[in-house]
């Protein structure tokens, strides 16, 4: 697999310069998942100590993703969506329209980061995005991701190989829930699924934009300022 195979890859970047290792923002919209995993998978399976830190921000066409550690028996009816056996940590989750995903190729190496870090770093970046839109939300110590009123509104999932990291994290945010009924999200039974736009009312909420706080709130994380 050879990355120049990604036409879309070289879209729309956005280099930071500072003390810190360079790194580069992609806004890719909607793309089908399997040319995203396949391309983050072989930039860390290429790893170059030179190469930049990129996020990337986009959204899934539907899809179910089912992690290392996943059980089929947490897949109900997964109908006409497909399931895909991933690389990243976890169990299965649901990606589609309206969620907003950040993918972090981060050299955690270079960094001196640890795994714990980056998932802090992540879940910080989503409360802090929610508290911008008037929502209030937390973490739970046995269940990564973000809840509000005890439903799951964010979700992560890391791989690291070669001292870098792929995969990222995916926040709910205008979107069709259903299909999270069809599966146990994250591999619990009954857990309630819910999205920035049931607290917003009627309020018109584009992706992109909320987009553009949460990885604003993720580069203060990394220690960059603002790029917006």
């Amino acid at each position: 697999m050879r990355l120049t195979d990604y036409k879309w890859f070289a879209a729309d970047p956005i280099e930071l310069h500072s003390t810190l290792p360079c790194l580069i923002i992609r806004r890719l919209g909607l793309q089908d998942y399997g040319p995203i995993w396949g391309a983050m998978r072989y930039l860390a399976e290429h790893s170059k100590e030179t190469r930049n830190d990129e996020i990337w921000l986009l959204s899934h066409r539907p899809i179910y993703t089912q992690g290392q550690a996943g059980k089929p028996e947490h897949i109900l009816h997964a109908n006409e969506i497909p399931v895909v056996q991933i690389d990243r940590g976890g169990q299965v989750t649901y990606h589609g329209p309206g969620q907003l995903v950040a993918y972090l190729l981060i050299n955690i190496r270079q960094r001196k980061m640890g795994v714990r870090r980056l998932v802090d770093v992540m879940e910080r970046a989503m409360i802090a995005t929610l508290a911008e839109c008037n929502i209030r939300a937390e973490t739970w110590s046995k269940a990564p991701g973000v809840y509000v009123n005890n439903a799951k509104i964010g979700a992560l999932g890391l791989r690291i190989k070669n001292g870098r990291s792929y995969h990222g994290l995916s926040l709910n945010i205008k979107m069709d829930l259903s299909p999270f009924s069809r599966i146990n999200p994250c591999g619990f039974e009954n857990l309630a699924v819910t999205q920035v736009s049931n607290f917003k009312g009627n309020e018109d909420l584009s992706v992109k934009e909320v987009g553009k706080v949460l990885c604003n709130k993720l580069l203060g994380e990394l220690g960059y300022k603002d790029y917006y």
